[in-house]
């Protein structure tokens, strides 16, 4: 029986950040943007006859060339059907350029050394933003994530996106603005209410809700110079703590802090005790591995050499008595489920 004792000390920690790190003004974003092409020039790895979709389309294009072509009439292999996206950010101007993502949607087996074609890109409410044309570039990379040996079927065209409507924000006029914070938490919100009114040495922000601090802007600023300042002052920021885990690759991530309290949890071969500090007695012979950890000489019991009980501490030593990633995960769903961890668990 292996057997991990660990002990339990409470850590909380507070963070300086600045306000622009966990907060975003409410309306000043990126914009997404959609349109449907093709792309040519393909060294027959295009689209086959099976995608009648790409082939009704390059009739259509040559019908706007005054040729007339029956989408059954054509063989083409050099042609490929796509969806462009992009991000149109904010404050975007005519002419400004922009990089655009090339996806294949028919059944061509690579996009490599195509061309995409004029393409109007729209957004959600239907007006086209942007055009977008250009030589594609693979960089090596697929839509499976693997390398160039492959055939992509993804590629980006570099400044490839030219902005032809503006998506007007007038923040210049306002006298009030909003921040919205990136994760709701009260405290975090109070927090940035406090930093800002400390700063102005007046009441100038107002937290309405765990997300949401209402800004009135200083007679003697303009908005943009207020918000400019908003951005850059400290706050205390207290993360929200997570474990978020890959059950497909087994990569687990969690803060170095986040607690576990007391519990006792037997998985296969492997039992886990976490004890308090006055209830635990370290047996003679041991062997410290690290700063952290001392093992016994048995090889089968664990202990903490500085009283602390994390689930950093509980990782590192799962993996020291040689446990799977797939055994470490299931251990921190039954202590998620146990209520022996508190912080927020996401599986991905």
């Amino acid at each position: 029986m292996k057997t991990i004792i660990l002990l339990l000390l409470t850590i909380s920690t507070i963070y300086a950040t600045k306000i622009n790190d966990v907060a975003n003004i409410v309306g000043v974003r990126e914009n997404q943007i959609i349109g449907y092409s093709l792309v040519v020039g393909l060294k027959k790895t295009g689209d086959g006859t099976t995608s009648k979709f790409t082939l009704q389309s390059i009739s259509n294009m040559l019908k706007a060339m005054n040729i007339d072509m029956n989408p059954i009439d054509i063989k083409s292999k050099n042609v490929a059907a796509v969806v462009v996206t992009a991000n149109l950010g904010a404050f975007a101007k005519q002419g400004d350029k922009f990089d655009i993502t090339v996806s294949s949607i028919g059944d061509a087996k690579s996009l490599e050394g195509g061309t995409l074609l004029m393409t109007p890109l729209k957004g959600v409410d239907g007006k086209i933003y942007a055009l977008a044309q250009g030589h594609i570039s693979i960089g090596g990379k697929n839509s499976r994530g693997a390398g160039s040996e492959s055939h992509p079927t993804v590629g980006i065209v570099f400044e490839g996106g030219f902005v032809e409507r503006e998506i007007s924000i007038d923040l210049y006029n306002q006298e009030y603005a909003t921040l919205s914070l990136k994760e709701s938490n009260m405290k975090n919100s109070v927090a940035i209410q406090t930093a800002i009114n400390d700063f102005y040495n007046t009441q100038v922000a107002v937290a309405m809700d765990p997300r949401t601090i209402k800004l009135k802007c200083p007679q003697n600023r303009s908005m943009i110079e207020f918000l400019a300042e908003v951005q850059d002052i400290d706050m205390e920021y207290k993360p929200s703590n997570k474990i978020i885990i890959n059950e497909r690759t087994g990569t687990i991530i969690a803060g170095v802090n986040i607690e576990v309290k007391p519990i006792v949890i037997t998985h296969g071969d492997i039992t886990i005790k976490i004890l308090s500090q006055d209830t635990l007695s370290q047996p003679e012979g041991s062997m410290a591995v690290d700063n952290d950890l001392v093992i016994g000489l048995n090889q089968n019991e664990i202990y903490t050499k500085n009283g602390t009980t994390t689930v950093a501490n509980i990782v590192r030593s799962l993996k020291k008595l040689g446990a799977s990633p797939k055994d470490i995960i299931s251990i921190l769903e039954a202590m998620k489920s146990a209520g022996s961890i508190s912080a927020q668990l996401k599986i991905i």
